[in-house]
């Protein structure tokens, strides 16, 4: 059987991938182009053209076109971004917002309905709060900036209220105006930063609260994960098995230089007490690559997916990934 000689693999450069961008490890025998672009960009060019061998894919939105039946990846179990998402929520500095429960009935923004951080951060509200997405209305648009020409909204298997901000209006503006009262962001908006700020986190102590979830629920949210294009793997049956291998070894190499004390890798001065007290609540191995080790959050995710709307039937975790990789 050939081999795919040369790859194209596009991943953000994390810790866990530097060993893959500075050639320390092989992927296989193959030539590796290491693809270092936006986020957004990276995602949209896979879920269009499959552009590339190998790539980081937004796992809310692959397991959307899994479902369907439309997506050009399968899935490897390594998971290159995770996150608990529970302080993405941001409110009035002085509104009438105190409660994840004072959410129900209001208007919320979110720069996309279908993103994983939404995902993740709607799933916390449900799990620890009993709140609910079809509770909330929802508001899609750019947050801080204009982004982009048209704004999508899509289709739901479910009857939650779903709309597009109007006229091109950005979220942040809206919230700071009253007309809608809260706002989902992956990262800090403007009016919640300013010096003198009008705006303010939900969760004001986020990581208390993401502890606490952690604690009842063992869940640490996958964010992405990587897929190899289906049909370079039957071109190639080494394939699979070589990527994964390459990125978990990656990885393992990240983690050894997180508890490295002779001279700190990462610019962090108390590094080594942070990853004690990560490792004393959430384990030794607690960002874990392999399918086993991550089942229970996969399967918690799908459910999520499901709740929400975003996939019409729930589906089992093992149909995310090339058959080789479920014994991981």
């Amino acid at each position: 059987m050939a081999s795919v000689a040369k790859l194209n693999v596009a991943v953000w450069r994390y810790d866990r991938t530097q060993a893959l961008y500075d050639g320390r490890i092989p992927v296989g025998g193959r030539e590796v182009v290491m693809i270092d672009k936006p986020l957004e960009e990276i995602f949209s060019k896979a879920f269009t053209s499959a552009e590339y061998e190998v790539s980081e894919l937004s796992f809310s939105n692959f397991l959307r076109m899994r479902v369907d039946g439309k997506c050009s990846y399968l899935g490897i179990p390594i998971f290159p971004s995770r996150s608990f998402r529970h302080g993405a929520f941001y409110v009035g500095k002085d509104g009438p917002i105190n409660h994840p429960r004072d959410l129900i009935g209001r208007k919320v923004g979110v720069r996309e309905y279908s993103m994983t951080a939404a995902l993740a951060a709607r799933g916390g509200l449900r799990d620890q709060f009993g709140v609910e997405a079809g509770q909330m209305r929802w508001v899609v648009g750019d947050v801080n900036e204009r982004e982009r020409d048209t704004i999508p909204i899509p289709n739901l298997y479910k009857g939650i209220s779903i709309e597009v901000a109007a006229d091109g209006a950005l979220l942040d503006d809206l919230l700071l105006a009253g007309e809608i009262d809260a706002i989902l962001a992956y990262k800090p908006i403007k009016s919640a930063m300013e010096p003198h700020a009008r705006s303010r986190r939900l969760f004001e102590d986020s990581e208390a609260v993401e502890k606490e979830y952690y604690a009842k629920t063992r869940v640490f949210p996958i964010m992405h994960l990587i897929g190899v294009r289906t049909a370079d793997a039957k071109a190639d049956a080494t394939l699979v098995g070589d990527v994964y291998g390459a990125f978990a070894e990656a990885q393992s190499v990240a983690s050894a230089d997180l508890a490295y004390e002779q001279a700190l890798k990462i610019g962090l001065p108390w590094l080594r007490q942070e990853l004690d007290r990560t490792k004393a609540i959430m384990g030794q191995d607690y960002w874990a690559s392999g399918f086993a080790a991550n089942r229970q959050v996969l399967e918690t995710m799908i459910n999520w997916s499901f709740l929400d709307g975003l996939i019409s039937r729930k589906i089992e975790p093992e149909e995310l990934f090339f058959s080789e990789m479920l014994a991981t």
